[in-house]
């Protein structure tokens, strides 16, 4: 592969494949995986993603939008598609792109419903989304007899599905109450199978879900940061690999004096004689800018390399010097060998935040091998 001097963002569909089966090594034969690939597939290519994900036979995908289901359609991904955030503006879409909504309001629901009606839809697939704990979005038990009434009409709504969402399943202390949502949660599988008198499509495991509990794995899983290769504790991410690894490659190098001063604000002041290489990389691509003055650091030559400054729109500098290094080569941001983990030293974020930040003008590089 030609060496690319420009900052870019590898994607290995080959990795993605290997935390495919570590997940799917965790469950039942029968058990049915969605793919959630929100947010440009977690800030990787929701496309190449989604058609991996698709050959690998998972049941479902995921997305937040209505915007990011079409996208998947017009790339010619036909899986059922599930979307958590609809807007009723864009029901229209959902019709014609065959795209299933998630409903976790009595608005929304409603509106939805009167909307079908009018235009004469019939068995319109819903998943009913249940909260259990999260208190983000969904239905409270108390609120179960009036979902049935606003369902009784049957021949508009179809109520295919019903979800929940773990708050804390990758925490050990919280075990006590992940317990609880999972009982919280069959409780209404329960009250709405009885109402429906048909076998729901259940789901409520994430990808620490998947990892810590068995006894929740219900109809089928969501597997979401598991695939792109971090956990929720230690014990998670030494199971999984990074799919992607962001480099930058250094664009300029510069010797300064002791007392000297880099980047805005001279945030960083020279202790002694350093070598600063500038990459072509900053805020405006993801790397924000509490990653300055040695919160963030990199991999050049298998050597940890410091920021130093303050990060800028769109460079940021390092210290480079004890590594033998020259204009034009590799700067692992983070990656394989280095993970987002390694990179936020004093863990100021988290990596879904690192990895679905990258910009959008980083170039993407899709590797199979």
């Amino acid at each position: 592969m030609e060496k690319l001097l420009e900052t870019r963002l590898e994607i290995n569909l080959k990795v993605l494949k290997s935390n495919f089966k570590v997940l799917k090594s965790h469950l039942k034969p029968e058990t049915k995986i969605m793919g959630v690939v929100k947010a440009f597939a977690y800030g990787t290519d929701s496309i190449a993603v989604g058609k991996t994900l698709q050959d690998l036979g998972v049941s479902y995908l995921a997305v937040a939008y209505i915007e990011e289901g079409i996208r998947l359609r017009k790339n010619g991904i036909q899986l059922p598609i599930l979307i958590f955030y609809p807007q009723l503006e864009e029901l229209p879409k959902l019709l014609k792109f065959n795209l299933t909504p998630s409903v976790y309001s009595f608005h929304f629901l409603k509106s939805l419903h009167q909307n079908l009606k009018s235009n004469g839809v019939r068995d319109f697939p819903i998943h009913l989304k249940i909260n259990t704990g999260m208190n983000r979005l969904g239905f409270d038990a108390h609120q179960f007899e009036e979902i049935k009434e606003s369902l009784s009409d049957r021949e508009t709504l179809k109520l295919t599905g019903i979800f929940s969402h773990l708050a804390a399943s990758g925490m050990a202390v919280e075990r006590d109450f992940t317990l609880g949502q999972i009982e919280k949660f069959k409780f209404a599988v329960k009250s709405f199978e009885e109402y429906t008198h048909e076998h729901l499509l259940t789901h409520l495991c994430n990808s620490s879900g998947i990892l810590n509990y068995a006894e929740a794995e219900m109809d089928m899983v969501r597997a979401g940061i598991g695939l792109y290769g971090y956990g929720n504790n230690l014990k998670e991410h030494q199971q999984l690999e990074p799919v992607v690894s962001l480099k930058s490659p250094i664009a300029q190098l510069r010797w300064i004096d002791k007392g000297e001063s880099v980047g805005y604000d001279r945030k960083y002041i020279a202790k002694e004689k350093r070598l600063i290489a500038t990459l072509p990389l900053g805020y405006a691509d993801g790397i924000s800018r509490q990653y300055g003055n040695g919160n963030g650091v990199m991999m050049l030559k298998n050597k940890r390399v410091p920021i130093v400054g303050n990060v800028c729109m769109d460079t940021l500098m390092l210290d480079v010097t004890d590594v033998d290094c020259k204009v034009g080569d590799d700067i692992l941001v983070f990656g394989k060998n280095h993970s987002a983990l390694e990179f936020d030293v004093n863990a100021l974020s988290i990596p879904y935040e690192l990895v679905t930040r990258i910009s959008q003008r980083v170039t993407r590089l899709i590797i199979d091998e």
